[in-house]
């Protein structure tokens, strides 16, 4: 067995994408995992063909040389996304090895933490700003404006609201988070719970003009699932159809069906409502955490942008899932398709 051979087998072996590049600058061996990331055209000509950022060139020079340079970060142009890799450069006996360490998971979650934090700081600051200047108003010019004082109390009370509604969404997403490997096993018609959380909004449903009506749900529809986080998914999505979907003199339906599906018989529960519609291109993103459509119209209204990110994690804990259709002038509908309980 020639030693190229020998070397390409021992590569194979490991499961990182390793290169080894030959004392004459040449590529002499790549395993799959590296050939599936650089391609089959490396093999047998020069390194610099194939790696062209200058620490990473520097870093292969410094191995030939004898030295030991440190890891360093390579980020590589993706399809959807960039891919980061630590490339570890050492020199052995056959020329300098290089192993790739895939870390774009990693930096991705860490991206998302530090959003997550910017965005939390974001939302409350806004009414911490708002609290602290009525208060510093009512110590001072508005101490003895009985009127006054009866408006910033009233703004800061809404203030305060909101902030507990973040604070109570923030809580509710950590717990639903923290559950979704853990499958439900209380049974319950969500028939009934959705004629019980209709029956929570009649009341700003009516002050909106807006009449909910539930259909498919005569008949008991036994699932397998929480009661409370069942009660959160409907709550959300009534809500949000009452208060953003549907204009005065409209309607949000709750319909449910039975639909086939390869993995079995599932339920599929739709809340429909007959506003505007939402831009195709807010579609994909409508599940993140403080997306909003409309930012500004969402705050006065008291949404924290965390409605459908908490629904998207109950429904996946609940083994099923959530699709959303809009179109323009045809409102929206939001359907989560779940198991029908055996």
């Amino acid at each position: 067995m020639d030693q190229t051979r020998s070397v390409s087998l021992l590569l194979a072996a490991i499961p990182l994408p390793c290169v080894l590049i030959a004392p004459d600058d040449k590529v002499l061996a790549a395993n799959p995992p590296a050939v599936a990331l650089f391609g089959a055209a490396a093999l047998g000509r020069h390194f610099g063909l194939t790696f062209r950022q200058p620490d990473l060139l520097a870093a292969i020079a410094a191995a030939q040389r004898g030295e030991n340079p440190s890891p360093l970060r390579q980020v590589r142009p993706g399809p959807s996304q960039d891919s980061v890799y630590e490339v570890t450069v050492t020199a052995v006996p056959h020329g300098v090895l290089l192993a790739f360490q895939d870390l774009s998971a990693l930096t991705q979650m860490d991206q998302m933490r530090r959003d997550f934090v910017a965005n939390v700081s974001h939302e409350l600051r806004t009414p911490l700003t708002a609290l602290l200047g009525f208060i510093e108003t009512l110590r001072g010019p508005a101490r003895d404006d009985a009127a006054a004082r009866e408006r910033f109390l009233g703004i800061m009370a809404t203030e305060a609201e909101r902030m507990n509604r973040l604070v109570r969404d923030l809580l509710h997403l950590s717990r639903v988070e923290a559950e979704e490997r853990i499958a439900p096993e209380g049974k319950l018609d969500l028939g009934g719970v959705a004629r019980t959380v209709a029956a929570m909004f009649a009341e700003t449903a009516a002050a909106a003009g807006v009449r909910i009506v539930i259909e498919g749900a005569d008949a008991p529809l036994m699932i397998r699932a929480d009661r409370d986080q069942m009660v959160q998914v409907l709550s959300n999505l009534i809500e949000n159809a009452v208060k953003y979907g549907s204009p005065a003199g409209g309607q949000v339906t709750v319909s449910f069906a039975r639909i086939n599906t390869a993995l079995g018989p599932k339920l599929q529960l739709t809340v429909a409502d007959q506003g505007e519609g939402i831009d195709p291109l807010h579609l994909p993103r409508l599940t993140e955490r403080f997306y909003r459509v409309d930012g500004h119209r969402s705050r006065q209204m008291g949404g924290t942008g965390l409605g459908l990110a908490i629904v998207k994690h109950i429904v996946s804990r609940h083994r099923g899932r959530l699709q959303i259709e809009s179109e323009a002038g045809k409102g929206s509908r939001f359907n989560v398709i779940l198991p029908i309980s055996g």
